[in-house]
């Protein structure tokens, strides 16, 4: 199993920055993918921006250019870096980690933290 714990939310302006953090523990070896993921009331989850254990970024359109996924493996945490934030960026974002347990792959959560753009 893998435990996420995700920090660095809250109240920005828009244009302003934010660092969003998700500290990693448990089955670490396991670990083949770490993502950012966001949710609106009433809308899925989706994929903001991944980093895969190979070291490849893959980000959602609306945040190319304004946010960067990155990871410290040395504190087992991944980060999330947002720049230029827009109030349609507000949303609760989530970590997330995928890890291999026997055949298959299985995706942990952390408990979200908010993010709210004011314009």
């Amino acid at each position: 199993q893998v435990q996420l714990v995700e920090s660095g939310g809250g109240l920005v302006q828009a244009g302003r920055s934010l660092r969003l953090s998700c500290a990693a523990s448990g089955s670490l070896f396991s670990i083949t993918a770490m993502g950012w993921y966001r949710q609106t009331p009433g809308n899925l989850r989706v994929l903001v921006a991944s980093d895969t254990s190979g070291g490849s970024t893959d980000y959602a359109d609306s945040v190319k250019g304004r946010f960067t996924i990155s990871r410290d493996k040395t504190k087992n945490t991944v980060y999330l870096q947002m720049n230029s934030l827009k109030p349609e960026d507000k949303a609760v974002y989530y970590c997330g980690a995928d890890f291999r347990r026997g055949g298959s792959v299985f995706r942990s959560w952390g408990q979200g933290t908010q993010v709210t753009v004011s314009s």
